[in-house]
């Protein structure tokens, strides 16, 4: 592979006006294509089989005038202190705002004076409307209708705040990701010393990302695509595009400082550092591809739309980066920092650097490092115990936003669960007795004590006779009744999630009286559901995710513990990952530092999207840095000696990748949207424990442990196994002619290695040419 790629490196170089003209040509085509066929974005999905949902599926069936899952809104009212809003004046501007709100889209909306939704002190009220449609689907009609209806209201000095999701605004990327790109500036400029080559990589990124997003965002015309889709997506092509160009544009810079000329340079920096990225890329590409096997369609999509980005990144780093090459020339280094060196990032001249020190001491003790590192992650895993999780819900939104406003004036006037109760849904279809099983429901279900409010039967006044006649005839018709049950505890807390189980236990399943069906829905059964979907499909996710990326690290390095020992440490990493978000989202410990106004419940999708999206990253750290390691012994040079230089000539690159990362990453949980927030820091957070802790640490005392048994393989599966040559041993073959039989630092020619030596196999391959 390294020879192909080197004739690609050198090919970019001398076509580079053809292969910039065409990525710049995708790019305007994308940019035409979002622009002319772009679609709504949308949150909602379907998770067929579980029991929140088959409850909505069972109303839309027998009702089809109704929409259980179609947006809603909560208009909530606040008098000024002294003044209240069931009589007069404030009564009437309440009333005309219900009025104004009403459109064709609106199935329902409720009056507070006659449903019981008004204080006790009066001060305050809300109205729930009800839409046929999804947020999503809701035109700017129905919008602005909503937003315009209460200000009358607000002009005679009421306060109004809506909440749910009918005004859900699409979360967009802003000035705080902006910080990213700027640490990323900062730290190639640091390590390349020019401002010419430092602007290389983030150009490339800045094209890749573009590419990929204006691509995603041309699909949304023709498929159903998160909002979140294209963000994951930017968050993603940004860090890695920026980390690919810049081991490339490193092993560019090491190849002048050698001597060669620029088009050799750059056919040898592809042929090198390309196929770490090739592999390096892959393994972000299997792990965002394999949430396919969750089978759940909005990861599915997120986890391609990011997968298809990475590939882009890659593909460009390929080939854009020699084009780049190509145009400069010798103007490399133009825009030198005069107080920065611009010194070889692969220096191998021998000079004590800091990741030189940093790598002796770690081998040097060890024992001692092996086992700090790991009560240090033990220690920050720990709240990963006590994770919780859930559907996000408007006590999440920014404090302060009209959102949030509305939640805390619900749960401070009536109750934190009114902001999300639960629906049960009876299905008679099949009752010996419709109205007794209802009526047995409602029984039973008073009898729950536990984080139970209230609960409101189908019909709450028996005198009410229309809206007994309603029942009775949905009873016969559609044949099944509604009844809810409003939590004392808010949707995302812990004892609403246990009274759906409880419920479940007491009315659900076999429980269910007489023949009925029982189903119970809502915000909390949903996420209830969803996350115990998440829970069973985890392990089959890292089984095929896992399991392959364990077979190509295989064989990109010959080694059995190799792999093993990466996969492990990725585990760490996502246990520290987890364990501090846990620690700030739900702990609410430094919650400040990143904006978090209100702790709870961690994002459902989080541990699943972590897991697929560290183990990609840091497979890259831990391909770019133990290659190195492998490239220094299979020329020759003993274990711990392997483990130190390899060390030493890769980890200035692989620390300013991290820091990259790190920046965008942590740029993005500096935002307002709680779901980005949340994925950012735990992506910033994991990044930080797999660069620093695993594999600039843990890794190296490991291997130092293991010494020459960490690149043991069986002989017969060394034969049976492709090779890859990553470190590059082909190319030199075909580019500097027969190897001279590389010689141990301890003097050992290495001729005769155990079963499974990589230098065996190298040297005798020399030796037969």
């Amino acid at each position: 592979m390294s020879w192909y790629l080197y004739r690609l490196g050198r090919w970019s170089f001398r076509r580079r006006r053809l292969v910039a003209s065409l990525w710049l040509g995708l790019l305007i085509v994308m940019g035409v294509g979002a622009a002319t066929l772009k679609g709504p974005t949308s949150d909602q999905f379907d998770l067929p089989g579980i029991e929140s949902t088959q409850a909505f599926s069972l109303i839309k069936e027998r009702s089809p005038q109704a929409a259980p899952d179609g947006a809603t809104a909560r208009v909530v009212f606040q008098a000024p202190e002294g003044q209240r809003l069931d009589t007069g004046a404030n009564k009437q501007l309440v009333l005309d705002a219900i009025a104004a709100a009403k459109t064709d889209d609106v199935v329902s909306s409720t009056d507070p004076y006659t449903t019981g939704t008004v204080s006790k002190d009066g001060r305050t009220a809300y109205s729930s409307i009800s839409y046929s449609k999804t947020s999503v689907e809701l035109t700017e009609a129905d919008k602005s209708a909503l937003e315009d209806a209460p200000d009358a209201a607000r002009d005679a000095g009421l306060t109004v705040a809506i909440g749910g999701d009918a005004l859900q605004a699409i979360p967009e990327t802003g000035t705080t990701e902006l910080l990213g790109v700027i640490v990323a500036i900062v730290v190639l400029v640091i390590t390349f010393g020019a401002l010419l080559v430092a602007g290389m990589p983030l150009l490339t990124a800045l094209i890749g990302v573009g590419i990929g997003v204006l691509g995603i965002t041309t699909l949304t015309g023709f498929m159903d695509l998160g909002s979140t889709t294209p963000i994951l997506a930017t968050m993603l092509g940004l860090a890695v595009g920026i980390d690919y160009a810049l081991f490339i544009v490193s092993r560019y810079r090491h190849e002048l400082f050698l001597g060669r000329s620029h088009e050799e340079a750059a056919g040898r920096a592809v042929g090198t550092a390309g196929t770490a990225v090739v592999f390096a890329g892959l393994t972000v590409i299997i792990a965002l591809a394999g949430l396919a096997v969750v089978n759940i369609s909005f990861l599915t999509e997120m986890g391609v739309a990011a997968a298809a980005t990475v590939a882009v990144a890659v593909l460009i780093a390929l080939t854009m980066l020699p084009a780049l090459f190509g145009f400069t020339g010798k103007r490399i280094g133009w825009g030198r920092v005069p107080f920065l060196s611009a010194r070889d990032p692969e220096d191998k001249s021998g000079r004590r650097t800091n990741g030189r020190r940093w790598a002796d001491l770690v081998t040097r003790h060890r024992a001692l490092t092996l086992v700090t590192g790991l009560v240090v992650a033990g220690v920050v895993a720990i709240p990963v115990a006590s994770m919780r999780l859930a559907l996000p819900d408007d006590g999440t939104a920014p404090d302060g936003s009209q959102t949030r406003v509305a939640y805390d004036l619900i749960a401070e006037n009536f109750g934190a669960g009114t902001n999300g109760p639960l629906l049960v849904v009876v299905d008679t279809k099949d009752a010996a007795d419709p109205a007794g099983a209802v009526s047995t429901v409602v029984s039973r279900l008073g009898t729950i004590e536990t984080d139970v409010a209230a609960v409101v039967p189908p019909v709450t006044d028996p005198k009410d006779q229309r809206a007994v006649a309603a029942y009775q005839q949905q009873l016969s018709q559609a044949q099944y009744a509604l009844v809810t049950v409003i939590p004392k505890s808010g949707p995302s807390a812990a004892g609403t999630q246990d009274l759906v189980d409880e419920i479940r236990s007491t009315v659900g399943g076999d429980a269910a009286p007489g023949g009925s069906r029982v189903l119970v829905t809502g915000q909390t059964a949903l996420g209830v559901d969803i996350s115990a979907s998440l829970a069973d499909a985890f392990p089959k996710y890292l089984i095929v995710v896992v399991g392959f990326a364990f077979l190509l690290l295989m064989v990109v390095f010959r080694s059995i513990l190799v792999p093993l020992k990466a996969v492990v440490g990725f585990l760490i990493s996502v246990g520290v990952s987890l364990g501090a978000t846990v620690a700030v989202f739900q702990w609410g410990w430094l919650a400040d530092l990143v904006g978090v106004d209100k702790s709870g419940p961690v994002l459902f999708l989080l541990p699943l999207l972590l897991t697929g999206i560290l183990f990609g990253l840091a497979m890259d750290y831990e391909v770019f840095l133990v290659s190195r390691m492998r490239e220094e012994y299979v020329h020759g040079r003993e274990a711990v000696g392997a483990v130190v230089h390899g060390f030493q000539y890769g980890a200035r690159v692989v620390t300013a990748a991290a820091a990259i990362m790190i920046g965008v990453f942590g740029s993005f949980a500096l935002g307002d949207n709680a779901i980005v927030k949340s994925i950012g820091f735990g992506l910033a957070v994991g990044v930080l424990a797999d660069a620093f802790l695993v594999r600039m640490t843990l890794v190296p005392a490991f291997m130092a442990l293991l010494g020459r048994h960490m690149w043991w393989l069986p002989s017969w599966l060394d034969r049976a196994l492709p090779d890859l040559d990553v470190e590059g041993e082909s190319l030199s073959r075909h580019l500097d002619g027969d190897l001279a039989p590389p010689v141990a630092a301890d003097g050992a020619d290495g001729r005769t290695g155990e079963d499974g030596d990589p230098r065996g196999r190298h040297e005798a391959g020399a030796h037969a040419r």
